[in-house]
């Protein structure tokens, strides 16, 4: 497995969570709108990002239990509270979009 350095990992997070939740509210832009279909791609683009971001975040969790400890920093910190704020919003925004399919049929 390959060895990545702390700030790799954090601007990792971050992007593809970012990524994740830019996806999920074009989503329901989408939906909103009526268009069914591309809020669906941008559901499983905001799924896919999510889980780069999850791989990441494991990638650490692997290297510390293996005994690279590593140093946490506010910026790391942050990483993980966009990553946490980034599911949460997706699973209500999911939530959301299936309500307003229902309404339109």
């Amino acid at each position: 497995m390959e060895t990545i350095v702390p700030d790799q990992l954090i601007m990792g997070l971050i992007l593809h969570a970012g990524d994740a939740k830019q996806h999920i509210y074009l989503a329901l832009s989408q939906v909103k709108q009526g268009k069914v279909e591309e809020s669906d791609q941008e559901i499983k683009l905001a799924e896919a990002a999510l889980t780069e971001a999850h791989n990441m975040q494991t990638s650490f969790l692997v290297q510390e239990a293996s005994g690279n400890k590593m140093e946490i920093t506010a910026l790391f910190i942050h990483a993980q509270d966009h990553l946490m704020t980034t599911i949460t919003e997706i699973n209500l925004i999911k939530e959301i979009i299936e309500l307003r399919k229902e309404q339109q049929n």
